[in-house]
């Protein structure tokens, strides 16, 4: 029997559960219902000295499965910033697996390699950024971080003749990260990973728009002015969708010789579109940027993209040459721009995406996505019970519910806006999250998948309205008892 007929009946069938299940997503619920335990006594098959046949694992692995998957790939997951799958990046993914190269170098994978290169050019010129400047491909903005900051690393301890890839961090000088308050905890997961610790971060104050203030930045810097520094930016804050003022931030940072990083995982994407460009004005004469493709872009898990405007020092932080391996005179091998050896081809899905939505594509999917999560969150907001915290200026919002017991203190709406939330999960019409912002616990409203449609919106505004009216219901029925 040849390989062909070994995967043959087994992929049919993997693509038949594969429509069912995409199919399904349109009025299924989209919170799972079955709890760890469950889900633990079904998977946990014996592991048999024979093995099983791959159907029967297929089979058992899709039952064992039920009612214990986040239905994050419809359009109506609003809880964090987590796309679906445009049709050709979905494709594009499952011939990733089918073709099996290990993209670590051109000779590992020349087609991939290639896909590689050209995606990461289609993206710098959506996102307006030099072409000059490097792209690695990596697992999502956690690995984005580590490598855009290793570069950083290199270049400010370079800057005072350190070399860190030769002599590491014993002994160096000590390096400073200049932030705002509301930078993502990858950030601090990547400074852990890079040996640089929690304690270089110095968080600066924000305004009330959540952004870094030019006084705040340069005050800062001038304390220490000598200090190797890298200055964290943020293109869309995980709460709100701030955006710094990059035309007035990075000038102050490059006077001062820092390394100014922007953590753009879903808000770069703004730069695609003629409506919301303008939020990004001066980003592109930063030092480096991170986006994800699994967000906005809408490609199937896992893909980052680390982003560089200086190639050297993004090689010199990230390369390494064995005698065993191959590398092309002419070619560009993906390992020498990521932290990863052996690896995925994950410039495919991407290449795939940009060339099913184009420019236009690209540009109406944030619109649209945006326009969204506004109609949600001011609606929302109308509701009894509920207020708007904050309107969306991209895709992020904010709604808080409110106790309406006699005398309810703050305690008591952060508690009533998590119950409120607890029950919209549990109903799993549509799916939030909660999130604290300035010391007030919230219903974050996130808004990023290609599937998502007016009919979406106006089901989780239903729901949520039923959902409040039979809590208020409830709670008067209480309060009278009492």
């Amino acid at each position: 029997m040849t390989n062909h007929y070994i995967y043959k009946d087994i992929l049919k069938k993997t693509l038949d559960h594969s429509l069912n299940y995409l199919g399904s997503l349109k009025n299924a619920p989209v919170t799972p219902t079955a709890g760890y335990s469950e889900l633990y006594a079904r998977l946990d098959h014996p592991l048999t000295a024979e093995g099983t046949d791959a159907e029967t694992v297929l089979a058992d692995l899709i039952y064992d499965s039920r009612d214990g998957l986040l239905g994050c790939a419809g359009g109506r997951f609003f809880g964090w910033v987590i796309g679906g799958s445009l049709p050709a990046s979905l494709a594009a993914d499952w011939m990733t697996s089918v073709w099996d190269q290990n993209a670590a170098i051109f000779a590992g994978g020349p087609a991939v390699a290639v896909m590689e290169e050209i995606a990461g050019k289609w993206i710098k010129d959506l996102l307006v950024i030099p072409q000059t400047g490097s792209i690695g491909f990596v697992t999502g903005s956690q690995m984005a971080h580590v490598t855009c900051l290793a570069a950083a690393r290199h270049q400010v301890l370079a800057q005072k003749g350190w070399d860190v890839e030769e002599s590491g961090l014993f002994g160096a000088p000590a390096i400073r990260i200049l932030t705002g308050s509301h930078r993502h905890g990858s950030i601090d997961r990547a400074v852990r990973l890079l040996g640089l610790g929690r304690n270089c971060v110095k968080e600066l104050p924000i305004d009330t728009n959540g952004r870094l203030t030019a006084d705040e930045l340069r005050r800062s810097l001038e304390e220490t002015p000598n200090q190797p520094t890298i200055v964290l930016l943020q293109a869309g804050d995980l709460n709100i969708g701030a955006f710094d003022p990059f035309d007035e931030l990075i000038p102050i940072a490059h006077e001062f010789g820092a390394w100014a990083h922007i953590d753009g995982a879903f808000g770069l994407w703004a730069a695609a579109s003629p409506k919301y460009k303008h939020l990004l004005n001066g980003y592109e004469t930063a030092d480096s940027w991170v986006a994800d493709g699994h967000k906005w872009l809408n490609v199937p898990y896992d893909c980052g993209y680390a982003i560089i405007a200086h190639p050297d020092v993004h090689i010199a932080s990230m390369s390494y040459r064995a005698s065993y391996m191959v590398h092309d005179l002419e070619a560009r091998d993906p390992m020498d721009w990521n932290p990863e050896w052996s690896r995925r081809a994950r410039g495919v899905p991407t290449y795939a995406a940009l060339r099913q939505l184009g420019r236009d594509g690209v540009a109406n999917l944030i619109e649209r996505t945006c326009a969204f999560a506004h109609d949600l969150v001011t609606r929302i907001g109308e509701l009894p019970g509920a207020e708007m915290v904050w309107e969306p200026q991209i895709n992020q919002g904010l709604v808080r519910y409110l106790d309406p017991s006699p005398n309810a203190t703050d305690a008591d709406h952060d508690a009533w806006t998590d119950r409120v939330i607890a029950e919209i999960q549990k109903d799993g019409e549509a799916f939030f999250g909660g999130t604290t912002w300035q010391g007030k616990r919230c219903m974050r409203v996130s808004v990023c998948n290609w599937q998502t449609t007016a009919g979406d919106v106006d089901r989780a505004v239903n729901a949520v309205e039923k959902i409040l009216a039979n809590l208020l219901l409830e709670k008067s029925s209480e309060t009278s008892d009492g």
